[in-house]
């Protein structure tokens, strides 16, 4: 059974930090792909990182270079967004999702969601 279990979310003041976990089972993790995405009431999902399946490539979006980082670890089967310098703007439910490309296919699998609310 294929399981993506985002945790860490919760509020934090404007300049804080926190840090996202998502842990994997039910698939070969380390052949996948890996990404970030939010979203917040009234828009729609935001990519906002990613991560190949070894590591070695790494990509954000615009509004959280610099700020956040996005790594992971193939033998606990888990990927991390560290945020720093969190803003109101940041405000979002957090899922994490699992990508793979073969020939002629794609597999995606997805997390629940972790709420992370930046407010004083």
């Amino acid at each position: 059974q294929v399981q993506l279990v985002e945790s860490g979310g919760g509020l934090v003041q404007p300049g804080g930090s926190l840090r996202l976990s998502c842990a994997a089972s039910g698939f070969t993790f380390s052949s996948y792909a890996m990404k970030w995405h939010r979203q917040a009431p009234g828009k729609e999902r935001e990519l906002v990182a990613f991560i190949s399946n070894a590591g070695g490539s790494t990509n954000y979006a615009d509004s959280v270079k610099g700020r956040f980082t996005i790594s992971r670890d193939n033998a606990e089967n888990t990927v991390y967004l560290q945020m720093n310098n969190l803003k109101p703007e940041d405000t979002a439910v957090y899922s994490c999702h699992a990508q793979q490309f073969g020939v002629g296919r794609r597999i995606d699998y997805w997390g629940q969601g972790t709420q992370v609310t930046v407010s004083s």
